[in-house]
């Protein structure tokens, strides 16, 4: 089986062409190309397939082989392989997920996509449909008690679940203590993302995402915008932010008049090989 690793900002996927392999068991396969020490070491698994929707269609699996929604990070990569390696030569094109059709527009420089502008759809809100266990309509500024420690924390989805929590200096976070009982919580039943979220002015924040099967990742995409929503409604930033993440930096701009999210960043192709 042949594969393409790449990365968005370091957010690190192994990316199969489904329009020409097949993989029978992604969730086990997942698991396996994700090993640092034993696989080819990622944060787990896209697969390329044809779509009778859109252009193409994007599964993604997490390193530890469950099945995510979307990862705004591999969406990008997708978009640069589709045209990188010939399956496209169009420069805006549709990708199917399990949070539905996205759009993308590719930056191409010298033969090669640069840089893409994924329009991430609306943030979700409601409660009930992130899923948050909560009891009013939206969950913005709410508490949770982690490991003894209350910390208040804004939910959204992008068609997967985040919680944003707001502190100070997240740089020295020991985000390996606490990422996973917040993944964890029972308020959260599908699991969720977690944003920790520095706000350094009102277009600048920082942020670290401890993710939902993979861990701490040096970036996420889906997060950044989750985060910028969240950021706005507890008006500490306007609607156009750049975010510092581990591994570079993401602009999202929320255009609130037709409530769309557009996420712009670059892909990385890092090697190909072959599985036998």
């Amino acid at each position: 089986m042949k594969f393409t690793k790449m990365h968005g900002l370091g957010n690190d996927y192994v990316y199969v062409n489904c329009l020409e392999e097949t993989v029978e068991n992604p969730s086990e396969l997942a698991r396996f190309v994700s090993d640092r020490h034993f696989g080819i070491g990622s944060d787990g698994l896209i697969l390329i397939r044809p779509s009778e929707k859109a252009d193409f269609q994007m599964d993604m699996y997490n390193a530890d082989g469950s099945q995510a929604e979307m990862c705004g990070n591999g969406i990008r990569c997708v978009g640069k392989y589709v045209y990188d390696y010939g399956l496209t030569d169009k420069t805006e094109i549709t990708i199917d997920t399990l949070a539905g059709i996205k759009n993308l527009k590719l930056t191409v420089e010298n033969g090669k996509v640069s840089l893409i502008r994924v329009n991430m759809g609306s943030p979700i809100l409601s409660s009930r449909q992130i899923p948050v266990l909560w009891e009013g309509e939206t969950a913005v500024n709410i508490p949770v008690e982690i490991r003894g420690r209350q910390y208040h924390m804004t939910c959204v989805s992008m068609g997967n679940p985040h919680a944003v929590v707001f502190m100070d200096n997240v740089k020295e976070l020991d985000i390996e203590r606490i990422g996973p009982f917040f993944e964890m919580h029972p308020i959260f039943p599908k699991r969720t993302n977690t944003e920790f979220v520095e706000v350094l002015d009102r277009n600048t924040v920082n942020m670290r995402v401890w993710e939902r099967g993979s861990g701490e990742t040096l970036a996420c995409g889906t997060g950044t915008c989750a985060t910028v929503v969240a950021c706005v409604l507890n008006n500490k930033t306007e609607n156009d932010v750049t975010v510092h993440l581990l591994g570079g930096d993401l602009h999202i701009f929320w255009d609130r008049e037709a409530n769309q999210i557009y996420m712009t960043g670059p892909a990385e192709v890092v090697f190909d090989g072959e599985l036998y």
